[in-house]
């Protein structure tokens, strides 16, 4: 399946379930494992268990192919595996925690700048 169009059917999907802050970020400078990831918040287990399978239903019914999931038992992370797109519905504490926008993104974000700058005035 073309790229632009997966990227689609994923953020529709999301969308309609409600994902909050999603994010797509072309990763194909930094890795030749995937071409994209994609970023959403679920408010609860419920949510984002749902999202992914919301995902995985509409890839499928487009003819695309779902390689893989996990999280889906927890559901405060859940990944889903489409190949050249790699999706990821957080809950949005852990989220923050791990910050995958910041590892992800080929320009430094506000946050990751803010880091550098006190890790520069803590060894002075």
């Amino acid at each position: 399946m073309e790229l632009r169009k997966l990227q689609k059917i994923v953020v529709d999907a999301l969308e309609d379930i409600k994902a909050q802050d999603i994010e797509v970020i072309n990763v194909t400078k930094l890795t030749s494992l995937f071409d994209r990831v994609i970023i959403a918040s679920g408010s609860s287990n419920r949510q984002t268990r749902a999202l992914a399978n919301n995902v995985q239903e509409k890839v499928k019914e487009a003819g695309g192919e779902v390689l893989s999931t996990e999280g889906e038992e927890s559901g405060e992370w859940v990944l889903v595996d489409l190949g050249d797109i790699v999706v990821h519905l957080m809950q949005p504490a852990v989220r923050e925690y791990y910050n995958l926008e910041e590892l992800w993104s080929t320009t430094p974000t506000r946050r990751g700048k803010l880091i550098a700058a006190n890790e520069a005035a803590a060894r002075e």
